[in-house]
């Protein structure tokens, strides 16, 4: 019973705490049950990310199961509270499916450029083959994403408060200081910026109308599609044509195309809003109506 009402849970919660179990739950298994997997060194060597184009040629699905995987408890934890606060303010404004692309985007952009670093680079390639886990990345993806699209919404931290440009540009500037004079973890700094890089651009095409991810959630719809139990609906050979219902439907079509296009005025509105004066300038009505347009998407 525990266990059903538990997969309720799951099942209901929003993509964010989807994406924080997965992540505790793959921890739990790699750092707290050693007795399965040696310690958890053979499983998490075929899911972190390798430096080398030999290694990672054999295991290319490293590039997105790398950003599952994390070292220690401090790592994950960290992880998972900026993912956690900084989820609130996206998925305020976009869908679950947004949010899950730029996350699984922005955690193999990072990873692209750790690879690309290790094996462009001579000082990092001097330090021979290694290996990256963590989903820093595309953690910070999402952190740069929201803050680039709606820069001046304040986060409350303590007793001030905080814009979100001014947590990002902190967030950059700091793994840019690292890459620059520590040599530890470097791979994981530079991934951090690829995170951030491609958060910055996927808002600002954002910004300008064009959807840079789109073509990931058609993918991600295809596979799902995939894993689907639903049959598809058989079509009846023979059709019955009704001309004054078929005239009845097409005006509550363009009845109903009509309010979409007047529903997404308002929203594009409250959006330019956000972007220019921060969330919290919104009015009551204003966020109630957000609410509401995201939940009917």
């Amino acid at each position: 019973m525990a266990a059903n009402s538990l997969w309720y849970q799951y099942k209901v919660a929003n993509i964010a705490v989807k994406l924080i179990v997965i992540n505790v739950a793959v921890f739990i298994l790699l750092n707290l049950i050693p007795s399965l997997f040696g310690q958890g060194s053979f499983l998490s060597g075929w899911l972190a990310l390798p430096s080398d184009l030999s290694s990672f040629i054999v295991k290319p699905w490293t590039l997105l199961t790398y950003a599952f995987v994390h070292s220690g408890f401090w790592h994950i934890l960290w992880n998972m509270y900026f993912l956690y606060i900084f989820s609130r303010f996206s998925l305020n404004l976009f869908t679950e499916k947004r949010f899950l692309t730029i996350y699984l985007l922005g955690g193999m952009a990072g990873g692209a450029l750790y690879i690309l670093a290790y094996n462009i680079f001579p000082a990092l390639v001097a330090r021979g083959p290694g290996a990256m886990v963590g989903a820093s990345a595309a953690v910070n993806a999402i952190i740069i994403f929201i803050a680039t699209y709606s820069p001046n919404t304040q986060l409350r931290l303590f007793i001030f408060n905080i814009k979100l440009w001014q947590i990002a540009a902190f967030f950059v500037l700091s793994d840019l200081l690292r890459v620059a004079t520590t040599t530890e973890n470097t791979g994981g700094f530079i991934a951090h910026l690829g995170g951030a890089a491609f958060g910055y651009v996927y808002a600002q095409q954002m910004v300008k109308g064009n959807d840079i991810g789109a073509w990931f959630e058609r993918l991600m719809d295809k596979v799902a599609a995939w894993f689907s139990s639903k049959p598809s609906p058989k079509r009846s050979k023979m059709h019955t044509v009704h001309r004054k219902k078929k005239s009845a439907s097409a005006k509550s079509a363009t009845a109903s195309t009509t309010s979409k296009s007047d529903q997404q005025r308002q929203i594009d509105a409250i959006l330019d809003k956000i972007s220019k004066s921060g969330y919290d300038s919104l009015t009551k009505a204003e966020k109630d109506f957000l609410f509401k347009a995201g939940k009917d998407d």
